[in-house]
């Protein structure tokens, strides 16, 4: 069967395996020494006076051009070298680059942000990404190695006997590398613009140079080293400012072991704060606000048409009696911020009334920290339904999760590279070790620092708080502002309006380190979404330039071209991808969770039953797919606010079960199984060979000859 082989070797021999594997570990024991001495330097330089934008900048460009270096000594130009770094990558370190190519923005920045603002839900993601390893393992990567294709959409077409199945594999690759490889340059924005003090929309740009040196010169070689580099830099950054944390508060320095203790006194503070009567009179003006704009939306003409007159009336005897400028200024600030129209009425109204509503709630809108689900079993009817749908979109996310990392094709790819299937086995285990590193901290760093904002910041004067919240607040003052809603010149926790995405780069700050260890976590977050976006970026170049220009277009095309095509494809996606997510299309969980989603339903069913299910076939597989993929795609259109203004959806919202969007994949992925199976069985089998062959990988003893 053309260009389908079963591979269970690699190009190395055991003992020159051996010798590049110690060689590795004496160039990374050296480059971790270095990295340490650097940060210890910039510590003593800071102490010496040196001012907080160099640090931020010397880490930025360090970085950078440390990743730059790397990637410009693994330059290359054959294919298998640039396609999965010539098949040699011993498992530990397959592991490491498999643990950065993991940790993505998501996982750094979000993820610890999610379970300090939503608690116990939180825990869904940690559940789903570390289950989905164990289905790698079990069900995918060692099967995958023995078939020593390049790609996903490779396997699909070799394995489905045809290029229908490779086209779809490559359209869906695509769709969710693209989505996901968003929201990474979202963050690398986000963190170049902490760290440089540039413009967010700047900061992508300068970021994406970091991101494009790496992949565009040596592919996955590149790559591989350097992700190898960022993992060491990505999890120092993320361990040292939760310990220190742990230690401030509990002196223990294992916070994953305390924080258990530390949960008490949060659960403990939220009942105080939940009564405390200062909180209950924030709670009330949102309230209100949230009122008052709802009657608006009831008439609107007519409101738009009183603030309008409302604004110009005050402009106008402001300037009738000589005020000072400043008012001036204000008023005719506050009448150009009036809506235009109807229509952007309407939608500013709306998102103002919807940000009040979740304000005009206790503890700032954020469930109890140790509760596991809203509403209440032992409630009235509202009570239990809202707990239902609660538990129902936990595990929801939690499948979603589970199956969209066991099939997203950057990971899947990694698993190609090492010499053997032996040791693509080990690789998994490994990549689970790295990973549970920084996932095993995250629970703790949440409790942890929502026990500080709690216990410090909460009734301390507005004009003394802390310098990193104005710091945040000018990066982005949708993630991070605080008003005094009440006027009583002290801070309470329903005054601040924070978002997820800035709780593990502010963690030093708010643990009061030094600020190189703020940088540290900053270049840490950046390493994540660098290292992540050059895995999805080369995806989505591979797919394009392997498996639709060599495999389908022109099969004789010469290496040099087809790897000279893959370099320019993937300049093109990356500036795409960052003019997306110049625009902040959505929060930075949402957009990953909506990659997984697409994977499991585009990809599982089919992967699975490709290994698994000799019977299945090319049309099985095809309308599966489709199908699965489909579905996924109209219910997120039809439910996601952000993609219903999209694609123009102006129909009521109409939830299946109560499952949200981000879990759409939970609908996908059952339909692809029924339709492969189904299909499968209702058209002709695939060829004899094809078959010997997918027994042959999954039982390699088994004599095929004697049938």
């Amino acid at each position: 069967m053309a260009g389908m082989t079963p591979s269970g070797g690699g190009a190395f021999s055991a003992t020159t395996n051996k010798g590049f594997k110690q060689q590795l570990t004496k160039v990374y024991t050296w480059y971790t020494g270095g990295f340490v001495l650097f940060v210890v330097v910039l510590g003593i330089l800071e102490q010496m006076g040196l001012p907080r934008n160099y640090i931020g900048i010397i880490f930025l460009i360090a970085t950078v051009l440390l990743y730059a270096g790397i990637g410009v000594m693994s330059r290359t130009t054959d294919a298998a070298e640039y396609y999965v770094a010539g098949r040699r990558v011993p498992a530990i370190y397959n592991g490491m680059a498999t643990g950065a190519d993991w940790m993505s923005a998501a996982s750094f920045i979000g993820m610890a942000g999610t379970l300090y603002l939503t608690g116990y839900g939180g825990l869904a993601f940690i559940l789903g990404w570390t289950g989905g390893y164990c289905l790698v393992a079990l069900f995918l990567a060692p099967y995958l190695r023995k078939f020593g294709q390049f790609t996903i959409p490779d396997f699909l077409g070799a394995r489905f006997e045809g290029n229908l199945p490779r086209f779809l594999g490559i359209l869906a690759a695509i769709l969710c590398s693209f989505v996901y490889v968003v929201a990474q340059i979202y963050g690398v924005g986000l963190i170049t613009a902490r760290l440089s003090g540039l413009a967010f929309e700047i900061g992508i740009f300068v970021g994406l140079g970091g991101i494009l040196v790496c992949s565009f010169l040596g592919g996955m070689r590149a790559v591989t080293w350097t992700q190898v580099a960022q993992y060491i830099i990505l999890i120092v950054a993320y361990l040292i400012p939760v310990v220190w944390l742990s230690v401030k508060q509990t002196s223990v320095p294992v916070p994953q072991a305390i924080y258990g203790y530390q949960l008490e006194k949060v659960t403990a503070l939220e009942k105080k704060l939940i009564d405390d009567p200062k909180e209950k009179e924030v709670i009330a003006i949102f309230k209100k606000r949230a009122d008052d704009l709802g009657e608006k939306l009831k008439n609107i003409p007519a409101a738009l048409a009183a603030d309008r007159a409302a604004a110009t009336k005050k402009l106008d005897d402001l300037k009738a009696a000589n005020a000072p400028l400043t008012e001036v200024q204000a008023a005719e600030k506050a009448l150009a911020a009036v809506p235009k129209d109807e229509a952007a009425a309407k939608t500013a109204w709306t998102a103002a009334k919807t940000a009040a509503e979740a304000r005009a709630r206790p503890l700032g809108g954020m469930p109890r920290h140790a509760t596991p689900y809203a509403g209440d079993p032992n409630g009235d009817a509202k009570a239990k339904e809202t707990y239902d749908n609660s538990r129902r979109n936990f595990l929801a996310l939690v499948f979603c999760l589970m199956v969209g990392t066991a099939a997203l094709p950057h990971i899947l790819m990694r698993y190609y590279t090492t010499p053997s299937v032996k040791q693509a086995r080990e690789s998994v285990t490994w990549s689970l070790f790295f990973i549970f590193l920084l996932y095993f901290t995250a629970p703790a760093l949440a409790v942890l620092v929502k026990f500080e904002v709690f216990s410090v910041l909460v009734g301390t004067p507005i004009d003394q708080l802390p310098a990193w919240i104005a710091n945040w607040a000018k990066v982005d003052p949708t993630l991070l502002s605080v008003a005094d809603a009440n006027g009583d010149g002290i801070f309470q926790l329903g005054e601040m309006r924070i978002g997820g995405d800035i709780i593990v780069l502010a963690t030093p700050e708010i643990a009061g380190l030094p600020y190189v260890i703020s940088g540290l976590v900053a270049a840490g977050g950046l390493a994540a979404a660098l290292s992540t976006a050059d895995g999805l970026l080369l995806t989505i170049a591979n797919a394009l330039s392997h498996d639709l220009y060599y495999k389908m277009i022109d099969p004789n095309a010469p290496t040099s071209r087809r790897v000279a095509i893959s370099k320019a494809l993937l300049l093109i996606v990356a500036l795409a991808a960052a003019a997306v997510a110049a625009q902040k299309p959505a929060d930075i969980l949402f957009l990953v969770s909506a990659a997984f989603s697409f994977a499991a339903a585009a990809f599982f069913p089919a992967l699975v039953l490709g290994i698994f299910w000799k019977r299945a076939n090319k049309w099985g597989a095809s309308l599966g797919m489709i199908a699965g993929l489909g579905i996924t795609m109209y219910y997120m259109i039809t439910t996601q606010t952000w993609m219903r203004g999209i694609f123009g959806v102006t129909s009521p919202v109409e939830l299946w079960f109560g499952i949200l969007p981000i879990s759409a994949g939970v609908f996908g992925v059952p339909l692809g199984f029924a339709v492969i199976i189904i299909v499968s069985l209702l058209t002709p089998s695939p060829r004899q060979d094809t078959q010997d062959l997918v027994e042959h990988v999954r039982y390699p003893d088994l004599n095929l000859g004697k049938r």
